[in-house]
This record gives structure tokens, sequence and C-alpha cells, in this order.
């Protein structure tokens, strides 16, 4: 083994790896060198050998197994710390660190398993979408809050939405994208309720509409500057929000992505942008300002949705990545590889590969400071929900990074899936929140059997959960019980436009399927619809087929602990994913629903997928 071989080799990066056809692909040399760099490994050094691991996974209120050889130090999560010798002791749950023999160990003292949830049912709705086209805007959390009352007096027990967290809205409203966000521990104000008017129109102009909404709230902002608890709350929250709201103030002046800023800005620790804080103070107040109050708009959101009966209240999303020139990586640099992206490699989706042009963690830096960054970040999103889904939680087994450097191919990087799930339970527990990783595509052996070890859900669509030809769909008491059962998921038709194969159309126009093959694509949506109305004939009485009831009764008898339901099924509408020149993979980001958030939940068809649910044990007994 060469000595390139042997560091990329213990860096993680895989040396081979076998596609969905079953073709195994070799990891270049070029390949190697440049993931190691964007580690910030140099590929010439050879890797030494350590008598601790870097870190330790523990179950809280036990005593460690680990062999320790002579005196140690114990720095505890809260600050607090003491030695000894020998066998160590028990730990609370957090994450320690220990030293012992000139060496940095990390105790994960965690609970072996998360507890399933009850059995129960929630609702999907897209957040900006809550305005109907008659009244135009994009939808609030005051909205969010609404509907979220609404759905609990229906038996809901979650309410579910796209990621909130912070986006470019204020230098590049173009830049919508939740799953491409500037920074995950931040949120994004243009949900803030005000009182703007809107163009009406079918779909949300977030190019258009976000410098409104914006400027009105920082007419808010100086109408009723803050006070004392602000004040407070700032600082709470210490350096990181005032970097954070620093960073906002510059992009106003430099632009949204920092690579394109002067190289002297392109350090937070610069003088100059010392003295651009000091220049900006005000402005930096104002968006701090409006984190401030898009936490309160949330937490009020979380509380009217418990106070109206859900078990859960909200449910959030956590991206897999971050924008690789945004707050988030300007921020916190370290913790992020430079010089490579997520993705994924050439599939039947993508036969060209994808590169999602997300920063990915850097495992050495999560390893090196005992993950604090994913455990800051997952803490943050459970500071205001009571269920959380990290989207591709393949992303704790291994991440597939593609090198910046053009004609390079992608290689796998193993993380540290172990530590990464430790960490997961332990700011579940805390908050006493349910995690599910979405886990949906090619999933690595071992990885489903971990996610039920430690109590993370997974995700099921049944649309996808079928076999054979004529299509067979599993039957509820099949289903596996620590997942979410859904029919479809955000970035998938609704169920009158699959059932219209109108995402085939759409491929179709945009040019990502040929034309003589859409044919004998509509031919096997026809005999998928067979097979699923057989088996919702089984459950749904002498409901029609094609009602949205037909389906919930099925999802209602699986074995799930938890069932979703979308509101654009709930609204009977056919949401044609967008056309060109839109984000066409997401269908429900920018199209507004046809009614508002008070009215969704008088809709009969909500109020029929509450007493589905509750027959089959789902909904709470008031």
């Amino acid at each position: 083994m060469s000595d390139l071989d042997a560091r990329a080799e213990a860096a993680g990066i895989l040396g081979e790896y076998r596609d969905l056809y079953g073709t195994w692909h070799d990891t270049p040399p070029e390949t190697k060198a440049a993931l190691l760099a964007a580690m910030g490994q140099d590929a010439d050094a050879s890797p030494h050998s350590r008598t601790l691991p870097r870190w330790h996974v523990c179950t809280h209120a036990e005593p460690p197994s680990l062999g320790v050889r002579g005196p140690w130090q114990i720095t505890l999560e809260d600050g607090r710390g003491f030695e000894g010798e020998g066998r160590l002791p028990a730990l609370p749950m957090g994450r320690h660190r220990l030293d012992a023999a000139e060496e940095v160990c990390w105790l994960l003292s965690a609970p072996p398993r998360l507890p399933l949830p009850e059995r129960d049912w929630g609702l999907m709705v897209p957040l900006a979408c809550l305005r109907p086209a008659d009244q135009g805007g994009i939808g609030s959390f005051a909205d969010l809050a609404v509907v979220a009352e609404g759905a609990a007096a229906q038996g809901a027990g979650f309410l579910g939405i796209n990621p909130i967290h912070a986006g470019f809205h204020v230098a590049d409203p173009g830049g919508f994208s939740p799953y491409t966000p500037s920074h995950r521990r931040r949120l994004a104000p243009l949900y803030l309720p005000t009182g703007s008017a809107a163009a009406p129109g079918p779909i949300v102009d977030f190019a258009q509409e976000t410098p409104a909404r914006l400027a009105e709230l920082e007419a808010q902002f100086r109408a009723a500057p803050p006070g004392a608890a602000f004040d407070a709350w700032l600082r709470h929250e210490g350096e990181d929000l005032q970097q954070f709201a620093l960073h906002q103030a510059l992009s106003e002046k430099l632009g949204a992505y920092w690579d394109a800023w002067d190289p002297a800005y392109q350090d937070p620790a610069s003088p100059q942008v010392a003295q651009a804080a000091r220049d900006l103070d005000e402005r930096v107040r104002f968006h701090a300002w409006l984190q401030y109050a898009a936490e309160g708009a949330v937490t009020d959101a979380q509380r009217r949705a418990k106070a109206a009966g859900m078990a859960h209240g909200l449910y959030l999303d956590l991206a897999v990545g971050t924008h690789p020139h945004g707050a988030e990586t300007w921020t916190d640099r370290a913790n992020f590889a430079t010089g490579a992206s997520l993705g994924a490699p050439p599939d039947a989706f993508a036969p060209q590969g994808q590169n999602w042009r997300l920063a990915p963690f850097n495992p050495v830096v999560l390893e090196a400071t005992g993950f604090e960054a994913l455990a800051l970040t997952l803490r943050q999103q459970l500071r205001f929900s009571g269920m959380l889904r990290i989207d591709h939680i393949i992303g704790f087994e291994r991440a597939y990074w593609v090198p910046d450097e053009e004609g390079l191919p992608g290689a796998y990087v193993k993380m540290p899936r172990e530590a990464m799930f430790a960490v997961a339970r332990i700011e579940a527990a805390r908050a006493n929140a349910v995690i599910i990783g979405e886990d949906l595509g090619v999933i690595p052996d071992g990885l489903h059997h971990a996610m039920d070890e430690s109590g993370l859900l997974g995700c099921r669509l049944a649309c996808f959960e079928h076999e054979g030809d004529p299509p067979a769909f599993k039957r509820p008491e099949h289903y596996d019980e620590a997942v979410i059962a859904s029919f479809t998921t955000h970035d998938l038709p609704t169920w009158k436009g699959w059932r219209a194969g109108r995402e085939i159309d759409t491929r179709v126009e945009i040019g990502l399927t040929p034309p003589d093959h859409a044919n004998g694509m509509r031919d096997w949506r026809g005999r998928e619809i067979a097979g699923f109305d057989w088996l919702s004939g089984q459950f749904r009485g002498e409901l029609p087929p094609e009602a949205p009831e037909a389906m919930f009764h099925v999802l209602a008898a699986t074995k799930a602990r938890l069932v979703a339901v979308q509101v654009e099924d709930v609204l009977d509408s056919d949401v044609q994913p967008n056309l060109p020149g839109t984000v066409s993979e997401y269908p429900n980001w920018r199209q507004r629903l046809p009614l508002g958030p008070q009215a969704i939940a008088d809709t009969p068809v909500l109020a029929n997928a509450g007493r589905i649910m509750e027959a089959s044990g789902r909904r709470r007994k008031s």
C-alpha cells in the first residue's frame, strides 16, 4: 500500500465502491489527493498511531469500558473537571473530553436507544405557500401556528414543514432553496409575519416578495427599537450570533457569496472585518434582531401547536449540507471540507451523477472537536420542535464527495457513524424529541440496523413499497414499525398527480426523459395504480379508489409508528412540478395552496383523515 493509499484509508476515503448496477469503481489517486486536501490533510504525510481512540461511545450513568493507562483528566461538557487514574467513572449524558497520555479522546455518553413514539399521524405543509393565490405573500410562522391549531383539532400529532434555515434572502432573494441554506443554525426571517401586501398569483415570487417583507421588518425595527430582553438575548447568544449578523451586514454591501468578496473580508478574523463590525454596528444589530424575532415566532408556533393538543408539535427538516460560500462556512470554516462538494454517484435517476454544491462536514475536524458542530446544529433545530428529519441520513454512514477540480470523479468518505448516532441520541434525549432519518434510495449494508438500534425512525414511501411486475404493494402489516410512512414526499407528485403520471409528463417537457421512453413509463404507472387500488380495496370500504381517503386507509393500517399526510392530498390538489426556469425537482416549494391557513383545517378530507387515523388507534382520545 502506498503512502497516499494509507493516508486516504486513515482519513476514511474509500478505495472503491459498487454502484446501483453492481459495478465496482476504484478511487483514482488524483481523487484521493484532492479529498485529502479538502480535509486539510497532507497527502504525503504518513498516519501516526495512537494509544487512545479519537472518540468512544459509552452509556450514560455507566462506567466507560475504555481502558486507560496512567493518570487521566476528564472535562465534562458543562466545564467541570476532575482527575483520576485507572478505571474511568460513570459519566452524565453529554460529550466529555478525556486527556490521557498526551492524547485526547471524546467520551460520548449517550442513552443506548431512543424510545419509539406512540402511534400518531401528522400533516405536511409547504410553509412559503400557505397564502392562497388570491391573497399573495409568503406564508409566515403565524400562518403555521394557525394550521397547527386546526390540524390538532382533527387529531394530528405533528405538523411538518420544509427547512427554515437562514438563506440568502438579504443579498440574493432568488437563492431561496431551503435545501441550499446559508446557515443551518440560524432561521429564515422572511417567514416573519408582516402586513405587507403582495401581488396575487399562483406562484410565490421570492425575488419580488422577499425584499418587500424585509423592508417592512426593518421599518418595524426602527419604529419600535428592541429593549432589555433583546439585549439579554444578545449576551446569551454571544460571539456566534454576532459573527452571523456581521456576515449578513457585509453581504448587503459585498454580495451574497463570500468567495466573491475582496480577500480581506473573506477572513472573519481580519482587521478589515473588525473595522467593518464597528462601522456596520447598526446593521449588525438589525440582523441580530431578525434572528431574535424569528426565534420568538417559531417558539410561539410550537407553543400553540402543543397547547392545541399536538403530541410533538412542529416537525422540522435539517438540510444535508450548507452552501460552500454562505454564512455557516464563513463563520466556521474549519468544520467544513474546502475543495469538495456533496453529491451522488451516477444512478438511474441521474446517469451523469450529481453535484449538490453543498459543503460537507469535515470528519477529521468533527472528531477532533468532539462533534461540536453537529451537536449544536441538531440542538438548535430541537429547540423549536418535537420531531426532526435529517435529510440524507446516509451521510452519517458515508458521504459522496465530488472534488472541485474539473474532471475528477467523486468518491465515498466514511463517516464516524456510531459517534454521530450517539450525538443524535444525546441531543434528542435532552429535548425529548423524535429523530427521523431520510433513508430512501440505495442504503449501505447495516445502516437500517444501526438506525433501529439507536431508535432513529426511517422513512417509507408507499408509492415505492412494491415488487414484481405487475407490482404487488406491501401489505400494511408488513411495514417496519420504527418508521414514518407516507404515500409520497415533498419532491414527488401528489396522490392525484401520481395517478395522472404528472411527473412523467414534466420530465419529458424539461428533457430528462426521452419521449420514446415515456409511453413505457406511463404503462408501468398504470400497473402501479392497479396494484395499489387492489390493496386499498381491502381497506377503503365503499370509497372510490381515486379518493385520497382510500390511500389514507392503507397508511393508517400500517405498523409504522408515525404516518404523514401531504396537505396537497388533503386539498385533493394536482400540484404540477415547476416548469423550466424554476426548481423543477421540488414541486411544492413555490406553488401556492388553493386555501389559506384557517380554511385548510376545515376541509372535509382532513376531517376524514382524522377519523381514519383515529379508527386505527392513531388519534388520541380527548
